[in-house]
């Protein structure tokens, strides 16, 4: 299921605890899930003293108020609507060793030469939405697929052919040919509170109408997606999981299973759903032909960490800070500067800077959004006219290219202050690290291993655009803005720093 990398589901996303990773399941997993069955028949020990008691000589409880005696009867009500999902693709392999100028091995690709395609499989769960034949998935079940079939719970298998998909919320929905099939309903009334019962259905490592049941964990959970605030469950779903439904009591489908947090690779009880909101939305948007528009006015944001409020000089953590500003942009129009923080977006507070951008995305194109920023301390309002929000595709082809870190160009002065050794950015240091046309402020061309900044990984080539939230350009304006903080009493410096054509903030310490 389903960039710390939380984009990739399936996808392997990293997290606190482990791995936030999708749910689609490769073709070989579940071969090797098998190995993992124990024959429990032969079990007659005690653990620890404890006595063991088969099952039948115990007298069923009765339980409390509110909790069902079974699941049985809602399970056998929707299962029939879910479905497992198999994929097939190709993607290109590098086939022999790695190519070595000079050297030919055998099965190398030559110079403009194409890497040979390879199959590849996967599997998911899905589930109907309407007796045509609509189906819920998740896209990074089906992104790379270049075949699709569907198996329905009474084993028939249909090819299925994609309407539509959404990568930024991770939905996607496929069409069969055929009628009457079961099917399903999202709850958009009556949200479950937490602690409610919830049941998960679908085809985890492979094994198809799998049910599991729990209770909803919490509400709003944010793992790094940009446009979707999470519903948690500890009903266990697990790769192959990705793409089935979530569902309460009463058989409405209340989330779309797509990403679990695992140190493992299985279930550790924690797993996350698209609410049905969100997902019922953007389904029925795909159904009717229609893009998934949103609002874009162009910035790069982060959120405002400890570190990034100390060495800013405050406490208050919430809104969102702008690393970097697109030229040309709607907020580059506007008069949005790198290093403004945004406090509240059309008289709304904000949290974070994903509510920065969910709320910019729910906006339409042409609409006004008037941003509440900080900037140098004090309080000022900009208006933007929102823009069409490109694709990723087209997102990521505008970004400037990487320079090469470890030029040999670099001189090979010593560290100054902050363990940095700073030149001016010039024609010379500019082709020497690849600098783009247009940044500019100081290249860093050597770092101290033991520093801050060596530990959190400055390396050379990297350039500082701002420090303080003042662009800099000279050495010596680095050093009396660093000197005038370590005398003010500040314990860290925010630096803005260009690293393979992004801006990224970076606190350092002064200490």
């Amino acid at each position: 299921m389903g960039k710390l990398d939380l984009k990739s589901l399936l996808k392997n996303k990293t997290s606190l605890v482990g791995g936030i990773v999708g749910l689609a399941l490769g073709a070989t997993v579940a071969a090797g899930a098998m190995t993992g069955i124990a024959n429990l028949d032969n079990l007659t020990g005690g653990y620890d003293g404890a006595k063991l008691i088969k099952t039948q000589d115990l007298t069923p409880v009765k339980p409390p108020a509110g909790a069902p005696m079974s699941f049985a009867d809602i399970i056998d009500r929707v299962s029939p609507a879910v479905v497992s999902i198999e994929t097939k693709g190709k993607v290109k392999v590098p086939q022999g060793m790695p190519m070595i100028p000079g050297f030919n091995f055998p099965g190398q690709p030559q110079p403009g030469q194409e890497a040979p395609e390879q199959e590849v499989r996967g599997a998911g769960s899905g589930f109907f939405i309407s007796g045509d034949g609509y189906i819920v998935t998740n896209n990074h079940v089906i992104a790379e697929a270049d075949e699709i079939t569907v198996k329905l719970t009474n084993d028939q298998k249909l090819k299925a052919t994609v309407v539509g998909r959404d990568p930024n919320t991770d939905l996607a929905v496929l069409k069969v040919e055929g009628k009457n099939f079961p099917f399903v309903n999202f709850e958009l009334e009556t949200k479950p509170r937490v602690g409610d019962w919830v049941i998960a259905v679908g085809n985890p490592f492979g094994f198809s109408g799998t049910a599991t049941a729990g209770i909803v964990s919490a509400y709003g959970r944010d793992i790094g997606e940009q446009y979707v605030d999470y519903l948690q469950i500890d009903a266990p779903i697990n790769r192959g999981n990705s793409g089935g439904p979530t569902f309460d009591l009463y058989g409405r489908v209340i989330g779309v299973n797509t990403a679990i947090i695992t140190p493992s690779g299985a279930s550790a009880g924690v797993g996350f759903a698209i609410p049905a909101e969100i997902a019922h939305s953007i389904t029925q948007k795909l159904i009717k032909g229609g893009k998934i528009e949103r609002g874009y006015i162009g910035v790069t944001v982060s959120g405002i960490t400890e570190e990034i409020g100390e060495s800013l000089g405050t406490t208050d953590l919430d809104g969102a800070f702008i690393s970097d500003v697109t030229k040309g942009g709607p907020s580059d129009k506007a008069g949005v500067q790198p290093g403004d923080i945004v406090r509240a977006v059309n008289g709304e507070k904000i949290k974070s800077n994903t509510d920065l951008t969910r709320r910019v995305g729910a906006v339409r194109v042409g609409d006004k959004v008037t941003l509440d920023v900080i900037r140098s301390g004090k309080p000022i309002k900009l208006t933007i006219t929102a823009a069409l929000r490109p694709t990723d595709e087209e997102l990521n082809k505008g970004l400037p290219g990487g320079s090469d870190p470890s030029s040999p160009d670099a001189p090979a002065n010593a560290p100054g202050v902050l363990g940095l050794s700073l030149k001016p950015v010039s024609p010379e240091t500019r082709k020497s690290y690849g600098i783009e046309e247009g940044v500019a402020g100081l290249v860093i061309t050597s770092v101290t291993p033991d520093s801050d900044a060596g530990k959190k990984g400055v390396k050379p080539g990297m350039v500082v655009v701002r420090i303080d939230n003042r662009p800099v350009t000279t050495v010596a304006d680095f050093n009396r803005i660093v000197d005038e903080l370590k005398k003010a009493g500040r314990p860290s410096v925010l630096l803005m720093v260009n690293a393979d054509g992004r801006n990224v903030p970076l606190p350092l310490s002064l200490k």
